[in-house]
């Protein structure tokens, strides 16, 4: 035993505990009325947080006394079973706020798409590890984005876009485990060509895409390089294609809701005075956010001490947007603090990856250190106004016990895994 705890990783523990502490010093704060209450009131927010963080022990202890090599030898029977997690939702979920995310166990819920993302990521690296896979033959790869693709495709329709997204992460494992760099330029062009989509449209896209390849021919063909015209067309047709399915997904798929969030972070009102009325209006969690933020200055207004935070608002200020209220009442040192941990977090994860001996520990510690870098990435974006709101949580900081309780899963999991040192079976 005292063999096994020298090997663990004290430091990404650590750092877990302060997030995981400061996370709930900030949900106390944005959800205290000022009466005096204890801490363990579930009635409160901070109540329940603190009973979820006690349930997060209970599994930090379960999940470290499984055998290690439990986890690389049942990845596809968890796989499996958060799948029909997933699915059972369309027959037994509950809908909340128009998503039929949760299961209702009693006076709790519980979100199977926090759990989906362990699961997964134990599924990925069992795949990729296996001796007979090769991620450079198309079919593996093929396979590699199934395991990535089914449960996003699950959440998708509950509807969950913001969670779904997060499968992305996944794409900077594949990247590290050999996946041709030519793939994720393809990826950062298919955004573009999103983006300029949604500003421009379809024909203007159209013009552009065919000026470009009509230089790229031109310049080739005069420094005597072979360009196959057949390849410049298929190019071509195959961006009018994708362009048509963002403006068709767009306007027939996508909620009003999701096109005014687009619409309000791609600017695509001109008129500056209806732009500033959208901000207060469709971009409201936003702005408030953001005049938080700003509020706070260089030391913030101290704990408790935030007049928007007790104002409420910021909607859902314990949740996605808990980090306005570190900006608020600790100011920018505060949120730098959160920012630095949470960078060391992702480069310890990195590290403690790069000493395994065995593969399907180092892609599963790529898997962890990918998800929480895309979760932290893309909500302190939304929060401060820099990507459109897409209801991404902030790991162990965010209220919520499925996500606390699955991104402890996520961490120790992995945690286990480079304690042991897995070699070999």
């Amino acid at each position: 035993m005292s063999n096994f705890l020298k090997k663990i990783d004290w430091l990404s523990i650590l750092i877990y505990f302060f997030l995981v502490f400061i996370g709930w010093l900030n949900i106390y704060s944005a959800s205290y009325s000022g009466e005096t209450s204890s801490i363990f009131n579930t009635d409160a927010f901070y109540g329940k947080q603190l009973f979820f963080i006690g349930a997060s022990l209970v599994l930090i202890i379960l999940v470290l006394s499984v055998e290690a090599k439990f986890y690389e030898r049942f990845s596809g029977v968890i796989y499996l079973i958060s799948l029909l997690s997933l699915a059972g939702l369309f027959l037994f979920g509950k809908n909340v706020n128009g998503a039929t995310s949760w299961y209702a166990m009693g006076g709790m819920t519980l979100q199977p798409s926090e759990f989906a993302k362990a699961a997964t990521a134990l599924a990925l690296a069992k795949f990729l590890c296996d001796i007979q896979t090769d991620i450079h033959n198309i079919k593996d790869l093929f396979r590699a984005f199934v395991i990535i693709s089914i449960p996003a495709l699950l959440i998708i329709p509950q509807p969950d876009p913001g969670s779904a997204l997060v499968y992305a992460a996944f794409f900077f494992v594949l990247y590290r485990e050999g996946l041709p760099a030519s793939y994720l330029l393809i990826g950062v062009f298919a955004v573009i060509l999103f983006v300029s989509t949604l500003i421009y449209g379809t024909i203007w896209v159209f013009i552009g895409a065919a000026i470009l390849l009509a230089i790229t021919y031109f310049i080739s063909k005069k420094r005597k390089k072979k360009v196959s015209v057949f390849k410049l067309i298929l190019i071509l047709i195959t961006t009018c294609l994708f362009s048509y399915s963002v403006d068709f997904i767009y306007n027939n798929v996508f909620e009003q809701r999701h096109r005014d969030r687009f619409g309000l972070w791609l600017r695509l009102e001109k008129d500056p005075v209806k732009l500033e009325q959208i901000r207060k209006t469709i971009g409201y969690n936003t702005y408030q956010s953001e005049s938080a933020i700003g509020s706070g200055g260089f030391i913030g207004k101290g704990f408790l001490e935030g007049t928007r935070t007790k104002g409420n608002f910021v909607p859902e200020q314990h949740t996605d947007y808990i980090f306005s209220t570190v900006g608020e009442e600790w100011g920018f040192i505060g949120s730098a603090l959160v920012v630095v941990l949470f960078t060391l977090l992702i480069l310890r994860l990195i590290i403690v990856a790069e000493r395994q001996k065995s593969a399907f520990s180092r892609i599963y510690g790529y898997s962890v250190a990918s998800i929480i870098f895309f979760h932290f990435a893309i909500n302190i974006g939304m929060v401060i106004g820099l990507l459109p709101t897409v209801g991404i949580p902030l790991p162990f900081f965010s209220y919520g016990g499925s996500g606390l309780l699955g991104f402890t899963l996520l961490l120790f999991i992995f945690i286990k895994l480079d304690a042991n040192r897995i070699n070999e079976w």
